[in-house]
């Protein structure tokens, strides 16, 4: 019963990261663009979620709201800032990361330091019997919405128009333009989606892992070492590298909480030394 209930727990957090490196995954598959800003987007997505939650007391609807709000932050700042600097890797990861730290700040300025939880739908908020023992029913959820949003990412990339020319942006830019595609609107409606994606994570984590300043760099930390596992700019490897740092991280705080970041950061190692372009990237 330990190790399942364990399991599960690290199965419902991978699912989150997994939220959080999807879009992250998407716009450097396509853009190849390292958003430092993701963490702020995932933040924001909690945050926004918050305030929806207390004035409709409905969780998806927040989850809804938030990420659609935060997605029209992140198309603004790719069509007017990140677009001028295309193709300049550098000066992108340094705007990124410039404004990883104002959105920190501005959050601290709006919503304060403390902590804050966002309330559980009631639905969900009791547990069910699995077996020989009681599970929280939201910790299931969170895991067939993963599995749900996984599904429906997969299908839209391989199964129809726009995921066509999404691949087809990926593969071959120029040629994809020469066809006729509008790469450039493409571009922001991949990053929206990453940043929808991101604040979706956000609003639905809250009511387990909460809303506090720093979640922004904590959760970043962890996007990357999924990413870096799972490979850059594959959707499957996000999906398998969030499961797999999901459950590094549950039960190395478990049996070596002094150890905990190493239980995740040596087999990324491992992985980088052995596959350097992660489980399931390419050329």
């Amino acid at each position: 019963m330990f190790w399942v209930v364990q399991t599960l727990n690290g199965i419902s957090f991978g699912m989150l990261l997994f939220l959080l490196a999807a879009g992250l995954s998407l716009i450097y598959g396509l853009m190849k663009i390292l958003n430092l800003t993701h963490g702020s987007f995932y933040l924001w997505g909690g945050y926004v979620g918050l305030l929806v939650v207390r004035a409709t007391g409905n969780l998806f609807l927040a989850a809804l709201a938030s990420g659609l709000a935060i997605a029209f932050i992140g198309a603004l700042m790719e069509r007017f800032l990140l677009r001028r600097l295309y193709r300049q890797e550098l000066p992108q990861t340094l705007l990124t990361f410039g404004f990883l730290f104002i959105f920190s700040d501005l959050g601290i300025f709006i919503w304060g330091g403390n902590p804050q939880t966002i309330p559980r739908p009631a639905m969900l908020s009791q547990s069910v019997q699995l077996g020989d023992f009681f599970y929280p029913s939201y910790r299931l959820f969170i895991i067939a919405f993963g599995l749900l949003v996984a599904g429906l990412l997969w299908w839209i990339q391989e199964g129809t128009r726009i995921g066509a020319m999404l691949r087809a942006g990926v593969d071959d830019e120029e040629i994809a333009r020469a066809l006729g595609i509008n790469v450039s609107l493409l571009f922001t409606a991949v990053f929206a989606l990453g940043a929808f994606l991101a604040a979706l994570g956000g609003t639905m984590g809250g009511p387990i892992m909460g809303v506090y300043p720093g979640a922004d760099f904590d959760v970043m930390l962890l996007g990357f070492v999924v990413i870096i596992i799972g490979g850059l700019g594959s959707l499957r490897g996000a999906l398998v590298g969030g499961l797999i740092v999901g459950l590094l991280d549950n039960f190395g705080k478990v049996f070596f909480p002094e150890f905990a970041l190493f239980t995740i950061f040596a087999p990324m190692a491992l992985i980088l030394a052995l596959r350097p372009l992660g489980l399931f990237g390419q050329e």
